[in-house]
Parts: structure tokens; sequence; C-alpha cells
């Protein structure tokens, strides 16, 4: 490993490259840190610390909604957006055409309308995480002219970290959104480490251990799944064109336990942050049984046994639909046949297909059921160790190993480039 180091930056323009994304990260760094000055900033606080689900979001952003800041919403519209455009390609077929078929030229087309739809994605979301600290008494009345401010300036500061994410990427070590997340969530753990030892007592000493020892179990697991995959022999026939001959080699096709990452647990956590947010906005309602209503909803969502069960399930179900977006059995089936490719052993098309379906299937339940635990992860540390200041958060660990993983396997790429320049 040591050695490696050496040769990343003895390497003039690869160190240049990591020099300049880490720049980058400074700079998102700082812009998190610059407030839009229309919140109470104690009041703010108290609600990110009192609220769980909040709180996690906001460690994605490296606390730059906990500040309100000017980059409060982190990349997630993008994300978002990107998600949105992956789902339309099940239902229109052009758009499948165009990401699928259509090469580099419709890869840059997809992912310009990704772009376009971060931006109304952003302007929804900024106006209503206004919505819900005024309701909360945290922001107080302002101007329709200062509204149009605030949501154009958070607004911006999503698109600037989407350039930032575009110019990272572009280097090509790692992926620039992910490590713009990672930044977001590396950058908490000194607080995070501070405020534990300030309230660490003689006999929380071995819970804290305990939590150390869990941490490094998870991050090992989470390892082990995320390389985890099997592989399916593919064969190719022999074909003989005149005097020149192709195929007739072996390779293997890999099937990854989790196939779908980390997008599962942002499709649940979206979809259990809302109806805690739309009960919060109701409670006060003047209607008597609308917040009758609200007031259940939202006291259902703070219990933490419910909100983990069902948060569970939830992980669960999306890790097979999204499964079923990124892995298509009966279009790979084709692809391979159209090659002269076979599965030993299983004919060549629907067979096929079904084959690697049921394959599939049986190794997703196990994902499944992986990434349902690491998103319940934290109520499970903190119920176990009773500590409260500092948790396992299962989503941020899946996060932080991918980024390294995939960091260090397109550096490695790159410096196995450079071996074969020199020769």
């Amino acid at each position: 490993m040591l050695k490696k180091l050496i040769r990343v930056f003895r390497d003039k323009e690869l160190r240049n490259k990591i020099f300049f994304i880490a720049a980058l990260l400074v700079v998102f760094r700082i812009a998190a840190h610059i407030p839009v000055p229309i919140v109470d900033a104690e009041k703010l606080k108290d609600f990110f610390s009192g609220n769980q689900l909040l709180g996690m979001l906001s460690m994605f952003t490296g606390g730059g909604m906990e500040k309100f800041s000017i980059v409060l919403l982190g990349i997630g519209p993008y994300i978002t957006a990107s998600i949105i455009m992956q789902l339309l390609t099940m239902i229109f077929p052009k758009i499948k055409e165009m990401y699928q078929e259509s090469g580099e030229q419709g890869r840059q087309k997809f992912n310009q309308y990704t772009r376009i739809a971060t931006v109304p994605l952003a302007i929804l979301q900024s106006f209503g995480m206004i919505t819900l600290l005024k309701s909360q008494g945290i922001i107080g009345n302002i101007s329709n002219f200062d509204l149009t401010v605030a949501i154009s300036i958070i607004t911006a500061g999503t698109v600037f970290l989407m350039w930032l994410g575009e110019l990272i990427s572009e280097k090509k070590i790692g992926n620039g959104i992910s490590l713009i997340i990672f930044a977001g969530i590396v950058s908490g753990l000194p607080m995070t480490i501070q405020q534990t030892l300030s309230t660490m007592t003689s006999d929380k000493i071995p819970s804290i251990i305990g939590l150390l020892i869990m941490s490094l179990v998870v991050v090992v697991a989470v390892v082990i799944i995320t390389e985890a995959q099997r592989n399916i022999p593919v064969s190719y026939a022999r074909r003989v064109r005149g005097s020149k001959t192709s195929g007739g080699v072996s390779t293997f096709l890999p099937l990854r336990v989790n196939s779908a990452g980390m997008i599962p647990l942002i499709f649940a956590m979206s979809i259990m942050l809302f109806p805690g947010i739309v009960a919060s906005f109701l409670v006060t309602n003047s209607n008597e049984t609308v917040a009758g209503i609200a007031t259940f909803i939202n006291n259902l969502f703070q219990d933490q046994l419910f909100y983990g069960i069902l948060y569970f399930i939830t992980v669960f179900l999306f890790t097979y639909f999204y499964t079923s977006i990124v892995f298509d059995p009966k279009n790979v089936a084709e692809n391979l046949q159209k090659h002269g490719g076979f599965v030993p052993g299983i004919r060549p098309g629907t067979n096929t297909a079904e084959f690697l379906g049921k394959v599939l299937n049986r190794i997703t339940f196990l994902g499944a059921i992986f990434l349902g635990l690491i998103a319940i992860l934290p109520f499970i540390g903190q119920a176990m160790t009773h500590v409260t200041t500092m948790s396992i958060g299962g989503a941020a660990v899946l996060i932080v190993v991918g980024v390294v993983l995939d960091t260090i396997r397109q550096i490695d790429s790159q410096l196995t480039m450079r071996d074969y320049d020199d020769m």
C-alpha cells in the first residue's frame, strides 16, 4: 500500500489530479458553512437534534442542512433526478433506447436531461424545507421577495455542487457526486467524536468500546457484501470467417449481491420522510379530525420500533425493485445470444433469461436483507449501547466504503495504464 502511495505522488499528472479534487472538496466544505440568513440558528439546531431522520439527511450534506447553508440540499435533487430518469426508462422505450443503445452521444443527452430536471426538483425541495421550518417557528414571516431570493440561492447551491461533481468526475479518480457525499459524511466525524468524548463517563466506556467493535465488524461486512458477486460462466462459440477465427473463449458474467448500491436507502429515506413532513404541517390544522390524524401519524413515526420495521421493509422491497431496473435478464440473454455467447448447460434465449432471473433473485434476497439491516443499524446500535452522541450510520458506512473502494480501483487502473505506456 505504501509503495502504491509513493507511485501515485511521484506521478506529476496523477498528483495534480488528486490535489485538484481535494481543492474542490475544500470549496464544498467552505460553501457548507455559508448560511442563508433567514433562520434562528439555535432553534434550527434544536430542531435537527430532536429529529433523527432529518439529522441523518443533514449528515449527507456535511451539516449544510443543519446550518441552513447555501448548499443545504447537497446533491440530493440531482440524485433524485437521476433516479426519476432511470425509472422513466422503464416507461418510455425512447428514453431507454437513448440511455442503453445510442452510445456516448445518447448518454450525454440523457445526462443533460438529468441536469435540467435537477433545477425544478431543487426549487420544490427548498420551498418544502422553508415551509417546514416556518411551520416549526424556526423561520418567521418573510416577504415573497425574500422567499424567492432564498429559494434561488439554495437552488444555485445545488447546481454549483452538481458542477463541482462533474469537474471531479472528469479527472477519472472516483465519482464526483459520490466524493461530495463522502466529504460531507467524513466532515462530521470530528464533531461526533468531540461530543462523545465530552459526555463520556467511566460507566460509558464499555459501551463505547462495544460500539467501536461493532463499527469495525460493520465495515468488514460492508466490504465483503459490496465486493461479493456470483460469477456465471459464459462460453462463446468459435466462428470461422475465411482465414479468420474468432470466439471460442470462456469468460464469466458477474452478478453482484448488492447490485442496487445505496439507491434503495435513498428511495426509502425519501418515502419515510414524506409522511412525517406532511403530518407536521397538519398538526395545527383548524379541523380537529385532520389535526388528530396528523398527530397520530406524527407520534407513530416517532416510535423507533415502528419506524425501524417499516424502514427495513421499504428498503428490502426497493432493493428488488431497483435491481430489476439496473439488470434485465431478458436483455442480457438477448445480447449474449447475438454475440454467440451461452451459459454452459442452458439453452440460449428464454431459458438463459429464466436462469439468470432465478439466480439474481436468490442473491438479491441476501443483498436486500443486508441493506435492510444497514438501514436500521443506527437504531440497533443505540439500543444496544445507549450511546446517543455516536451511532453507527449504516448508510454512511455503505457510502464511505463504496466510495473508497471505487476510488482505489480507478487509481489502480490509471497506474496500470501508465505501466503499459512505459513498456
